[in-house]
C-alpha cells in the first residue's frame, strides 16, 4: 500500500510538472499569437494577450487529438515509458525553454519537448524505445513549417497588395486593423490546438505507464481541459522579451502585413494539427513574418537576427535532448 501510495504521489508531482511545462509553453510562445498584432498598434499587449488566451483554450473546442496521439504514441515506444523518463524529458524542455526565454531567443517548446524525450529515452536505452517515422516527421516540419508559412504569408500579401491597388492606404489600414483581430484569433485556435496537445501527450504516456489509463482507452477529458486551461494562462502572463523580438526587431509590420503573415501562419498550423504533426508556432510564425517582410523588400528583414533564430531552431533538439539525459539519470538517484 505504501508503494502504491509512493507511486500516486510521483504520478500526480508529474501532472504537475507537465502542467508547468504547457503554462510555460503559453508563457514563452505568446508572442507567436501576438507580436503582430502588438506591433502593428493594433491592441495594446495586456488587450492582446487575453485575446489570445481566450481563442487558446477555444481550440479544445475545434481540433481533434491527433498531435496528443503524434506524441504519447509516436515518439517513443509505451513499453520503455516510465516516469524517470517523462521527468527527463520535462525537465530537459523546461530548462531550454527557460534558457532562451531569458535571452529573448524565439526557440520552439514543441521541438524542446520532442528533444527532451528523445534525450531520456536514449538515456535510458539507446536508440531502441525511438520510433524513427515520427521523429523524422517532426524533424523535416522544422524545415517545412516556416517555409510553409513563408509562402502562405508572401503569397497572402501579394493578393491583398493586388486586390488594394486602388484604395487608399489610410482605408486599407483602417480595414486590416480591424481583420487583423481575426487573424490574431485563427493563429491563437492553432497555436492552442497544436500545442497544448503536446502535454496532453505527455500526460497520456505517464497515464498510460502508471497503470491509471489502458493504452487503448481514449484520453481522459481532464488532462484535456487542465492542458488547455494551462497553455491559456501562459500566454496571459506573456513572454515580453520574445514579444519585442517578434514583433519589433525582425521586421516592421503594418496591420495589412500583420494580417496576412497570422493568417498564413495560421492556415499552416491548421494543416499541421489535421495531419497530427506535431510543429513549431514559433517557426511557423517567424516564416511568415520574414515572407511579409521580403515581400515589401528584402532589406527590410532583419537578416542577421533571422539567422540567429534559426540557429536557436537548430540546437533545440540536442541540447534540450542532452539535458534530458542529465536529468533522467539524476532523476534516477532522488525518485
Amino acid at each position: 500500500m505504501e508503494s502504491l501510495h509512493i507511486s500516486l504521489w510521483v504520478v500526480t508531482g508529474l501532472v504537475v510538472v507537465a502542467l508547468l511545462f504547457d503554462f510555460m509553453n503559453g508563457f514563452h510562445d505568446a508572442a507567436n499569437a501576438i507580436a503582430t498584432v502588438v506591433s502593428t498598434g493594433v491592441l495594446k499587449p495586456h488587450q492582446a494577450v487575453a485575446w489570445a488566451a481566450f481563442f487558446n483554450f477555444v481550440a479544445l473546442f475545434v481540433f481533434h487529438l491527433k498531435v496528443a496521439s503524434t506524441v504519447g504514441k509516436g515518439i517513443v515506444d509505451p513499453a520503455a515509458v516510465d516516469h524517470f523518463l517523462i521527468f527527463g524529458a520535462l525537465i530537459g524542455a523546461i530548462a531550454w525553454n527557460v534558457i532562451t526565454w531569458y535571452y529573448g531567443i524565439p526557440s520552439s517548446s514543441s521541438h524542446a519537448l520532442i528533444g527532451g524525450l528523445v534525450g531520456a529515452a536514449m538515456a535510458k536505452a539507446g536508440t531502441a524505445p525511438l520510433i524513427s517515422a515520427g521523429i523524422w516527421k517532426t524533424v523535416a516540419f522544422i524545415l517545412v513549417s516556416p517555409l510553409v508559412g513563408y509562402l502562405l504569408g508572401s503569397l497572402m500579401l501579394v493578393i491583398v497588395a493586388w486586390i488594394c491597388r486602388h484604395k487608399p492606404q489610410r482605408r486599407v489600414d483602417k480595414w486590416f486593423r480591424r481583420l487583423q483581430l481575426v487573424s490574431a484569433a485563427l493563429y491563437s485556435l492553432g497555436h492552442g490546438g497544436n500545442d497544448a496537445q503536446k502535454t496532453v501527450g505527455i500526460i497520456w504516456m505517464l497515464l498510460i505507464a502508471a497503470g491509471v489509463t489502458a493504452q487503448g482507452d481514449p484520453v481522459p477529458m481532464w488532462v484535456v481541459v487542465l492542458c488547455y486551461l494551462a497553455i491559456g494562462l501562459g500566454t496571459l502572463f506573456g513572454g515580453w522579451r520574445i514579444v519585442k523580438t517578434m514583433g519589433q526587431r525582425l521586421t516592421k509590420l503594418k496591420p495589412v502585413g500583420g494580417f496576412c503573415a497570422e493568417t498564413g501562419g495560421a492556415l499552416t498550423l491548421f494543416m499541421a494539427s489535421s495531419l497530427g504533426i506535431p510543429v513549431s508556432t514559433t517557426h511557423t510564425i517567424t516564416g511568415a513574418i520574414v515572407g511579409v517582410g521580403s515581400v515589401r523588400r528584402t532589406a527590410a528583414v532583419r537578416w542577421g537576427l533571422a539567422g540567429t533564430i534559426v540557429w536557436a531552431w537548430v540546437l533545440t533538439i540536442p541540447c534540450s535532448a542532452l539535458i534530458a539525459a542529465l536529468a533522467y539519470w539524476a532523476g534516477l538517484q532522488i525518485m
